[in-house]
């Protein structure tokens, strides 16, 4: 797996609000995954996208992997305090 560029990367948010994140490559990725890292907990898996153009819904997170496999954004909704956190992105590259 390979770290990509996001931003923002911590998010101090309000309740309720809406707020997407960002992930760029200049890779071609076969596969992107979603992570949220609480301050001294390991990472946990939130969402895998595999397909170009993929999006995917998960109660209140979207995921969209961008046509080209160079980019994804994800999307949560009425945001709770829960969701506050370090988001990391990883894609997995043709060898």
């Amino acid at each position: 797996t390979q770290q990509l560029e996001q931003s923002p990367q911590f998010l101090s948010i309000q309740e309720g609000e809406d707020f997407t994140v960002y992930c760029n490559s200049s890779s071609v990725f076969t596969n992107l995954k979603w992570y949220r890292q609480d301050p001294g907990e390991g990472p946990v898996l939130l969402g895998t996208l595999v397909k170009s153009g993929e999006v995917k819904k998960q109660k209140r997170l979207i995921f969209q992997f961008g046509d080209a496999r160079k980019d994804s954004s994800l999307h949560i909704t009425a945001a709770q305090p829960g969701d506050t956190g370090l988001y990391l992105c990883a894609g997995a590259q043709c060898s």
